[in-house]
C-alpha cells in the first residue's frame, strides 16, 4: 500500500550576498524584516555546497523567512552555481496604493545613499495585465529580482 505524503510547505528562500551587513540592513529598512538568528559555523555539507560561506542570518517578513548568506566575491564558482536559478519571487499586495507606496519606498532608500546596489536597474513601472492584475518588478541590493502583484477582487 503506497504511503500518502502531504504537500511540502516553504520554510525559507535562501539569498546569497557578498556583503551580509549591507543586505541585512536593506531587508530591515525596505521590508521591515526582523532578524531571528545568525550562524558563523557550518556543517561539512553546507561548506561543501557553499564554499567560502562565512555567515548566515535568518530574517522574517510577515510569514516569509529568508536566509541571507554571505560568500566572498572571490569564492570559486561550482557547476551548481552556474546552473539555472529562480528568476524572481512574487509577493502579493492588497491595493494599488500599496503598490505605489512600496515602489516609492524603494526609490527613497536608494536615494538615501546608505546602500550599495549590485544593479543600477530601477523598479519597473506599475503595469496592468489583461486580467486586471497589477505588478512591478524591482531588485534587492544583491541584484535579485522581486515582483509585487495586486490581483483584482475575487482573483488570484
Amino acid at each position: 500500500m503506497p504511503t500518502t505524503i502531504e504537500r511540502p510547505a516553504v520554510h525559507h528562500v535562501a539569498v546569497q550576498t557578498h556583503d551580509l551587513d549591507n543586505s541585512l540592513n536593506w531587508y530591515r529598512s525596505f521590508f521591515n524584516a526582523t532578524s531571528n538568528w545568525t550562524l558563523d559555523r557550518f556543517s561539512e555539507l553546507t561548506r561543501e555546497r557553499l564554499p567560502g560561506i562565512t555567515r548566515l542570518t535568518e530574517v522574517e517578513l510577515q510569514n516569509m523567512r529568508l536566509h541571507l548568506f554571505e560568500r566572498p566575491a572571490a569564492t570559486p564558482v561550482s557547476e551548481a552555481a552556474e546552473a539555472m536559478q529562480f528568476q524572481h519571487i512574487c509577493l502579493v499586495l492588497d491595493s494599488h496604493e500599496e503598490m505605489v507606496a512600496w515602489r516609492q519606498k524603494w526609490f527613497a532608500l536608494r536615494d538615501v545613499g546608505e546602500f550599495r546596489f549590485a544593479s543600477g536597474e530601477e523598479p519597473t513601472d506599475i503595469v496592468v495585465d489583461d486580467d486586471g492584475m497589477e505588478s512591478f518588478y524591482f531588485r534587492d541590493v544583491n541584484g535579485l529580482e522581486f515582483e509585487f502583484s495586486c490581483f483584482p477582487k475575487g482573483a488570484a
